[in-house]
């Protein structure tokens, strides 16, 4: 096989609401809206497009490990341990539920965060070096 997967593209998030938490998102996150129907809203941020499909209550990106911890399915990427302090700040600002900054004896640094249907995000201080290069950081 000669050819290979080269970056994911799209998420898929489920929500309850696709039009209170597309407007979450974009508010909340700076993502830019760039279609939305009562069953799908398309966003754009991060370097990919992020897919909120209308679901059941209760229903969310996350899952549980055989401890019967719960994790997230998608970790977001920043520059540094300072751009990680400072976006969690201005989590918390903008009223988003965030977790402590967490050592999980791994390069960088963590902190988790939720949306309005509780699915559970990671945002580490720890930017690929592929992206890093491609984005001229």
């Amino acid at each position: 096989m000669s050819e290979k997967l080269l970056r994911v593209g799209t998420t898929y998030i489920p929500v309850t609401n696709v039009i209170l938490s597309s407007e979450w998102y974009v508010n909340k996150l700076g993502a830019e809206l760039s279609y939305k129907d009562q069953d799908k809203a398309i966003l754009n941020f991060a370097n990919q497009s992020i897919f909120l499909v209308k679901s059941d209550e209760n229903q969310s990106s996350n899952f549980f490990d055989i401890y019967g911890n719960e994790h997230f399915s998608l970790t977001f990427e920043v520059d540094g341990l300072h751009a990680l302090e400072a976006i969690r700040n201005d989590f918390k600002q903008n009223e988003i539920r965030v977790g402590e900054i967490e050592d999980r004896g791994h390069s960088g640094k963590n902190f988790v965060f939720y949306d309005l249907d509780g699915n559970k995000f990671d945002v580490w201080s720890e930017l690929s070096p592929t992206f890093k290069k491609l984005s001229n950081l």
